[in-house]
């Protein structure tokens, strides 16, 4: 299988999966940005940050590079030679370059083989809802003593006013989960997430949770959550080094409500069933929390049976960083910051447009 994979997402992983079930080892090539160029234009993500997103992939077992964007006949033989390669595998869409199918020499030769695409996801939808994205902040909920559709913002919040106390509240309050419905103006209990056109269903949960199994005795523990939103080169490169950090990883993932009201916006850009299939999909983690809490309490330490807690230099917000500063003290050594050469090429995609 080959593509560019630019801004890579579960439905890439999700080809990947379906691609290797046609067989016992998948080979993914990655485009060249120079082939990619010439064929389609600049691509946004270059080829050291697709790569990484690749080989960061489960589903994949190798990954060739500066593959051409157009398979040509000798290519082709050169592939078949060099990888053993059985079948060349592509999406069931049709891939024409100047009129011509990319994939016609392959199928001259009867080893093509087709795989459905994933409805509702594809690169331009993702791409569409980056460039929809406001620079305003919603009006996330009522503040204390206010009157029904008064409410405060996530500036507010960050700028240290009066509403930062109440993003310190206790777990009692669920107004994590109250946003605005933009329609009637009322503050409730409104999902995000409703511009995705994905259904996830529970098949595609336990597909995408394939080699998920419980830590054994005795096995390390660490923790890390965080939104994964847009889940990217930088995510990938994290999640790895916490990986080395002990001998089961657990990812929680934080709820659309919760994101949304850290980072405003239309954030985050993708709901959580999007985001767990986007994190499941990636070969550092062993389980995933799905609408983990901000709070990390010690039941939920000794319920996951976590021995530390890892979190980035990167925060949604000084509440945030204050919590677990606060955490730090009540965990003592099971608390670490883990320092990640964060650069230009694991930056947000959507930061891009």
């Amino acid at each position: 299988m080959d593509g560019a994979f630019d801004v890579m997402h579960y439905g890439h992983m999700n080809a990947f999966r379906l691609g290797r079930s046609l067989g016992t080892y998948l080979i993914v090539g990655v485009n060249s940005d120079a082939s990619i160029t010439r064929c389609k234009g600049p691509p946004l993500m270059k080829d050291s940050e697709r790569l990484t997103m690749v080989e960061g992939c489960k589903f994949v077992d190798e990954v060739v590079p500066d593959c051409p964007y157009i398979m040509t006949a000798e290519y082709l033989e050169y592939i078949f030679n060099t990888y053993e390669v059985d079948y060349v595998v592509h999406g069931d869409d049709p891939c024409i370059v100047d009129g011509k199918d990319v994939y016609a020499a392959a199928k001259k030769r009867g080893r093509y083989r087709s795989i459905p695409r994933t409805e509702g996801v594809s690169t331009t939808d993702i791409v569409g809802r980056m460039l929809l994205m406001t620079k305003d902040h919603h009006f996330l909920r009522r503040s204390r003593g206010n009157s029904v559709g008064s409410a405060v913002s996530v500036s507010g919040m960050l700028d240290g006013g009066p509403e930062e106390e109440d993003c310190r509240r206790g777990e009692d309050d669920d107004s994590d989960n109250e946003i605005l419905n933009e329609e009637s103006g009322y503050y409730g209990r409104t999902p995000l997430g409703h511009q995705s056109k994905f259904l996830t269903t529970t098949n595609l949960l336990r597909l995408f949770s394939a080699g998920v199994k419980p830590p054994e005795e005795g096995m390390k523990v660490v923790y890390v959550d965080g939104a994964w939103d847009m889940f990217h080169c930088g995510h990938v490169e994290f999640l790895k080094e916490a990986s080395k950090r002990g001998d089961y990883l657990i990812v929680g993932i934080h709820g659309d409500a919760a994101v949304n009201k850290r980072r405003g916006g239309n954030l985050p850009l993708m709901n959580l069933h999007e985001r767990v299939l986007s994190v499941l999909g990636c070969k550092y983690m062993n389980d995933v929390l799905i609408d983990a809490p901000l709070e990390i309490t010690p039941d939920m330490i000794a319920s996951l049976k976590i021995s530390e807690v890892v979190h980035g230099t990167e925060s949604d917000s000084s509440c945030i960083g204050e919590k677990w500063i606060g955490h730090k003290h009540t965990l003592s050594d099971s608390f670490n910051l883990l320092q990640c050469s964060y650069s230009r090429s694991s930056e947000n995609p959507a930061d891009r447009y």
